[in-house]
């Protein structure tokens, strides 16, 4: 529902079928190069991550959980980049660029749900990584099969949990008769400028739980890799430094890319107000990164590159068979 304001300063409540994402302006020249610039990044993000997944599930040296994270990891980055990209780039084509009520607020909450798994799922990930490093006689047990799976569903549930939060907050505002979203995909900030009535308290939650899961994520991830530095530089083999570091430089840049966006975009004052700045944001964190991820977990890491090649040299040997 919407609520309207009258000549006379009298407010009545219409009816509210849908939104108009207005996204990034701009005529069919722009419109075309946003979609041609999303599909790249869209398809290679497809490509990445299913890789990654392909590989993780089909070669037994990856059956470890860092790997078994880092599969959850991809798979998250294909979903949440699928819950915005395949509409916004029917909307790059679409003059109308409608989105329903209900397809509005579906959007919203795959989309917080998914984004808050992955910053729950980077601090576990730095967690593992703590542990084998830190403690490699305990990493076995403490890291068993079931630990891992109960971790994964743990960052599941915190992201349900948050985007319960969002999206009942934000959709039960009374809208404005404006529809039109200064955005290109339903996200908290844009929506709540739309709303009537004060936004005080959804700006409240918005800010106090994106900040506590981001300042909580990154403190963990923080003191996780402060032991491991330590403990990396007591190591006599230089070998072994050197792949330790280079396994934890690729956790340290993926976790720098994503907490960075995410929070100039949601934990700090003034995120609301300054939407221009926003969609690039979002374009960053939405599409790059997810791009991003299986790119340097596989261009910095010896086992996924030689996982890749020994799936290559199956491939090749059934082919050669079948002939």
């Amino acid at each position: 529902m919407a609520t309207a304001v009258h000549r006379n300063g009298s407010l009545s409540t219409v009816s509210l079928h849908g939104f108009v994402l207005v996204g990034f302006g701009g005529g069919v020249e722009t419109q075309a190069l946003l979609f041609s610039v999303f599909l790249v990044l869209y398809m290679v993000t497809i490509l990445g991550n299913l890789t990654m997944i392909v590989v993780i599930t089909l070669d037994a040296r990856l059956h470890s959980p860092m790997y078994f994270f880092l599969k959850n990891l991809s798979f998250v980055d294909l979903c949440y980049s699928s819950a915005i990209a395949p509409n916004a780039l029917a909307n790059f084509l679409s003059t109308s660029k409608v989105i329903s009520f209900a397809g509005c607020a579906t959007q919203l909450f795959f989309f917080s749900l998914l984004a808050t798994t992955e910053a729950f799922l980077l601090a576990v990930m730095a967690y593992d990584r703590f542990m084998a490093i830190c403690s490699p006689l305990r990493y076995p047990v403490t890291m068993c099969p079931m630990t891992c799976a109960r971790l994964v569903l743990g960052t599941y549930c915190g992201g349900c949990l948050n985007s319960i939060v969002q999206t009942s907050l934000t959709f039960q505002l009374p809208f404005c008769s404006s529809n039109r979203i200064d955005h290109f995909y339903c996200d908290v900030p844009p929506l709540l400028q739309l709303a009537c009535a004060s936004t005080a308290l959804n700006e409240l939650f918005l800010f106090g739980l994106c900040g506590f899961i981001i300042v909580s994520t990154t403190l963990a991830v923080l003191v996780s890799y402060g032991y491991i530095t330590v403990t990396i530089l007591r190591m006599h083999s230089g070998s072994g430094r050197h792949k330790v570091f280079s396994t934890c430089g690729s956790h340290m840049m993926a976790v720098s890319l994503f907490y960075g966006t995410v929070f100039v975009m949601y934990a700090q004052p003034g995120a609301v107000a300054s939407m221009a700045q926003g969609k690039v944001i979002s374009v960053f964190y939405t599409l790059v990164i997810p791009m991003l991820n299986p790119l340097i977990y596989s261009l910095r890491n010896k086992d996924v590159k030689d996982a890749l090649r020994r799936l290559g040299q199956r491939h090749s040997l059934v082919k050669r068979g079948g002939k």
